[in-house]
Order: structure tokens, then C-alpha cells, then sequence
């Protein structure tokens, strides 16, 4: 009899150990996973108090880029898979495409005013009004106003105020002697690299330069290549106006550039360097389209980023190629390069109220 209890307390002892064990073996995945901390929130700041630089570090170079026929008609149709990139000749894969149709501008309007356009200072002073007019939107865009002649300066500050920005143009006068690439590499790197950006919504804005003058140089401290290569550090786009009359010819009756001047092609190259565009208007009334022109491109763009094989911060330039290889005849027109800075962090500051 004691024996038989001995066993039937041993069964009861094995099943117990069993039914446990089994708990143990379970346990693990009926438990929901563990949840995180949640992240600390930011009190938003007070009422009239500047909001903190934003900071943001990557490693994905991030090209802006228009595609345009041969008669320079926007195609804005083409998707991710129809485009090729290339770096120093080496195939990247795209990693982000999108289409830029409304991002806020941030502008930059060269102005100038020295004695070799004195007799085109009008024509400026009505492109640059014409230009604020029809392509800044208040409450979205900002522009800043700055003129040279044997100095540069800042007249206006970001605003997007059309009215301020046209008064200041109208107060400008021509005299001294011409420091175009000083005033370029100064709206860069002083004020496109690192603009107002919004307070709300997509960070990202659209950087450029708008250019109006006749391309001379006397009086710089910077060379050319200087110019163009911190616009192209600031990813900003050199839209130039030329206001020079040299090599015109009249057909019928309207006037036409017929061969570009030494200043003409200054312009051409920095525009084309930075992923721009150079105009060569002769009437105020030409302007209009011109601007039209400017104003609907910056708005049917396409963007892409990729992450590069190489991530050697060797200061050199890397030449970026965008290609579109399965259609003839189309030009992608973007800058045309970086300086690689991987790992290094970039702010810029909100916009003021």
C-alpha cells in the first residue's frame, strides 16, 4: 500500500514539473513585447521667443534638377527609373526621387550698380521690381536685395515684402568700379548658405541667385571659380540677367544677340555651373517672359538623393552626372558637382518673425 502512494505521488510530482516547465517555455512568446520609453517632448517655446537652429546631419548628396527638350520646353513627366546618376563617372543608386513643385524660395537679388551699367540702370532697377512682383510670394518665399559696384552690401534683408524690396531697387544709384565675384561669393556664403527656413511642414526650401548685370569684373578680391564654388557648397542656383548691348542686331523690328560678349559668357558659366540659367533680354518688355520663365521652372523640378560609395572627406570636387538614357534629345540641367562634408552637421536659421 505505501508503495503503491509512493508512486502515484511520483506521477503527481513528474506532471506538476511538466506543467511548468511548459509555463516557462511559453511565457516568452504570449508576453507582448516590451514598449519602449516614450520620448521626452519638447515644450513648444514661448510666444515671440526664436525657436532653436535646426540640425541635421547626413550623408546623401541631394541634387535639384530641371529636364528640358532642346527648344527648352520642361518635361515634368519622368519618373525614378528613367534617370541615371553617375559620380566621377561611377554608377550611385537613388535612394530618394520626388518632383519640387512648391517649395518656398529663398532668393537672393544681385543688383549692379556700377559705373559700367550706369546707362542700364534703369533696365535693371525695372527687372529686379519685376522680378520681386511676379515670382516672391508673401507669407512663403523671402528674398534679400544686394548691390555692388567697388563694394558690396546688403540692402534689404530676407523679407517677403514685394513693396520694401522694390523701394530699395528704386533708392539705388550707379558709380565706382565692378566686384562681381566678391558679391556673389558674399550672398552665399553669408546668406544662402544657411537661410530662414520654415516653421512648419517640409524644411526644405530652394536656393537661388538671381543675377542682374552685364558680367564685368574690375575690382574683386575673389576669382571667379571661388564665386561659383561656394554657391555650389550653398546649392544654390545662379539665375542671370544680362544687361549688356554688345552684339546686337536688329530683325525687323526687334533686337537680337547675335554673339555674346566676354561678360555674357562670365554669366553663361557661372548659371551653367550652378545649375541655373543665363537670359539676354534688350527691352523691359523682354523681361516679362524671362521671369516667366524662371518663375515656372523653379516650380517643376525634380530632386533626388543618393548615398555615395565613397565616403572619403577628401575636400575634392566630385563631378555629378543626372541622365535620362532611354530618351534622345532631352538636357538635365542641375549643378554640376559637390565638395563632400559626410558626417558634418548643417543648421540654419528659422525664420524671423
Amino acid at each position: 500500500m505505501m508503495r503503491r502512494f509512493l508512486s502515484m505521488a511520483t506521477v503527481f510530482l513528474l506532471l506538476a514539473a511538466a506543467a511548468v516547465a511548459g509555463q516557462a517555455s511559453t511565457a516568452p512568446q504570449d508576453r507582448p513585447p516590451a514598449q519602449k520609453p516614450p520620448v521626452a517632448q519638447q515644450p513648444p517655446p514661448p510666444a515671440g521667443q526664436q525657436q532653436p537652429d535646426l540640425v541635421v546631419t547626413t550623408d546623401l548628396v541631394r541634387m535639384v534638377f530641371t529636364v528640358m527638350t532642346r527648344r527648352q520646353r520642361l518635361i515634368t513627366t519622368l519618373q525614378k527609373g528613367d534617370f541615371k546618376v553617375t559620380e566621377n563617372g561611377h554608377p550611385q543608386e537613388i535612394v530618394f526621387f520626388g518632383k519640387e513643385v512648391d517649395l518656398p524660395l529663398r532668393v537672393g537679388v544681385i543688383l549692379d550698380t556700377s559705373n559700367s551699367i550706369r546707362s542700364r540702370l534703369r533696365f535693371e532697377q525695372e527687372a529686379a521690381t519685376d522680378f520681386v512682383h511676379n515670382v516672391i510670394r508673401r507669407r512663403k518665399d523671402l528674398a534679400f536685395l544686394m548691390t555692388f559696384d567697388s563694394d558690396t552690401g546688403v540692402v534689404e534683408d530676407y523679407t517677403d515684402d514685394a513693396g520694401s524690396l522694390s523701394q530699395a531697387i528704386q533708392r539705388q544709384r550707379a558709380g565706382g568700379g565692378t566686384a562681381l565675384y566678391d558679391a556673389v561669393y558674399f550672398a552665399c556664403a553669408e546668406r544662402l548658405m544657411s537661410p530662414p527656413l520654415p516653421r512648419a511642414g517640409n524644411p526644405e526650401v530652394r536656393k537661388v541667385l538671381v543675377l542682374i548685370s552685364d558680367g564685368e569684373d574690375t575690382h574683386s578680391n575673389r576669382a571667379r571659380s571661388e564665386a561659383i564654388e561656394i554657391c555650389q557648397r550653398a546649392e544654390a542656383s545662379i539665375y542671370a540677367i544680362s544687361t549688356s548691348t554688345d552684339w546686337l542686331a536688329v530683325s525687323g523690328n526687334r533686337p537680337e544677340k547675335i554673339h555674346k560678349s566676354d561678360g555674357d559668357k562670365v554669366l553663361e558659366q557661372m548659371a551653367d555651373e550652378t545649375g541655373g540659367r543665363a537670359f539676354f533680354p534688350y527691352k523691359t518688355d523682354d523681361l516679362a517672359a524671362s521671369f516667366q520663365d524662371i518663375g515656372v521652372e523653379l516650380r517643376s523640378q525634380y530632386s533626388l538623393a543618393y548615398e555615395p560609395r565613397n565616403k572619403i572627406n577628401d575636400g575634392k570636387f566630385r563631378h555629378v552626372k543626372i541622365e535620362v538614357p532611354a530618351l534622345d534629345g532631352l538636357r538635365v540641367r542641375s549643378r554640376k558637382g559637390y565638395y563632400p562634408n559626410f558626417g558634418k552637421s548643417a543648421s540654419a536659421a528659422p525664420v524671423p518673425r
